[in-house]
C-alpha cells in the first residue's frame, strides 16, 4: 500500500497507484479530498498534457500547488486519468 503524508496527516493511500517518471499517481477516490483546495496553477508536459494543481490544507497549514492531476491527459498518458500525484514535501511510502 502506498501512502502520501504531509504535516502529520495521511493525504492518500492505495494499493493501486500508477508510477510515472518516479511519481505515484493515486486514484482520486483514495485521496482525502477535504484536504485539497483548487489552485489556479497549470503546467504543460509535452507527452502528458496540461496539469492542474491542488493546494493542500492540513492542520492549519497550506502547501501551495503540492498535488497535480491531468484532467484530459494525452493518449500516451491515459493511465493517469482520474489520478493525483504529490510533491513539495509530501512523503510517499510503501
Amino acid at each position: 500500500m502506498a501512502t502520501a503524508t504531509w504535516n502529520g496527516e495521511v493525504i492518500a493511500e492505495s494499493d493501486d497507484t500508477v508510477v510515472v517518471e518516479g511519481n505515484h499517481y493515486f486514484p482520486i477516490e483514495s485521496v482525502h479530498q477535504h484536504l485539497l483546495r483548487p489552485s489556479e496553477m497549470t503546467s504543460v508536459c509535452p507527452w502528458k498534457g496540461t496539469a492542474n494543481y491542488y493546494t493542500l490544507s492540513v492542520n492549519g497549514e497550506t502547501n501551495e500547488d503540492a498535488a497535480w492531476y491531468y484532467a484530459e491527459p494525452k493518449k500516451e498518458a491515459e493511465q493517469i486519468r482520474g489520478r493525483v500525484a504529490f510533491w513539495r514535501g509530501v512523503e510517499i511510502t510503501g
